[in-house]
């Protein structure tokens, strides 16, 4: 049984970002992060504005629809 890809992680491979990267303009931790990528986790509203907001420093047009399944 492999990793879990998920839509914010693959967006993370195609900008050649890191998770730590994103971790740290989220100001979330890197095991939240990690956890959230591989689809562990399910981020809260609060959690997935905060990611969002980072996206957008890098990403204007991005929607949430592109990254979570919400």
């Amino acid at each position: 049984m492999g990793v879990k890809t998920t839509k914010l992680k693959n967006w993370l491979a195609k900008e050649g970002r890191s998770q730590a990267w994103l971790a740290k303009n989220s100001k979330l931790s890197n095991n939240a992060m990690s956890d959230i990528c591989t689809g562990k986790r399910d981020p809260n509203i609060s959690t997935v504005k905060r990611i969002m907001s980072a996206i957008r420093k890098v990403q204007k047009d991005a929607k949430v629809d592109d990254f979570f399944d919400i």
